[in-house]
């Protein structure tokens, strides 16, 4: 079960470190995020998993939730769909390129006025950006896929049988 809170205090990293583990219980929220792609040759980094984009060194990986405590940073994520760079507010010229979907949240989470900070998060789609990069990355995550009960290949998600 989870613990939402909801804060209008525009200073909610102090008020989130002073509120007790109590407040209204729900299930998983679906939540929207984006994620940094680094290519290979770049120094240090795993080209073939997703970063955040502020905290470029935490990487979400594919078979376990991501994590972070909500009384400092936590998991951030949109209440409504980002599908471009403005939306996001990121130059994707100067940092490389990144991918849009959407996240299950659930823990801990303290609601924004733009979204949510959660205690964990899971993919649960990759919907937009470069088309090539989706498609590794909705391989490599295991996300945007169904099975075809007639054949033995998935379908991506949008195709028809």
């Amino acid at each position: 079960m989870s613990t939402l809170l909801i804060t209008g205090n525009r200073n909610q990293n102090e008020l989130a470190s002073t509120l007790r583990h109590e407040g209204i219980r729900v299930g998983e929220i679906i939540a929207y995020r984006a994620w940094r792609v680094f290519g290979p040759g770049w120094l240090r980094r795993r080209y073939d998993r997703l970063h955040s984009i502020l905290m470029s060194d935490y990487v979400w990986h594919p078979d376990e939730p991501a994590s972070g405590d909500v009384r400092e940073h936590g998991i951030y994520s949109f209440r409504r769909v980002i599908r471009s760079t403005a939306d996001y507010g990121y130059d994707s010229a100067v940092r490389g390129p990144i991918l849009f979907g959407k996240i299950k949240i659930w823990g801990e989470i303290v609601e924004h006025e733009a979204g949510y900070r959660s205690e964990f998060a899971k993919i649960v789609s990759l919907d937009y950006g470069d088309p090539e990069l989706l498609e590794k990355f909705q391989k490599i995550y295991n996300v945007n896929q169904t099975v075809c009960l007639r054949g033995k290949q998935p379908l991506r998600h949008g195709e028809l049988s």
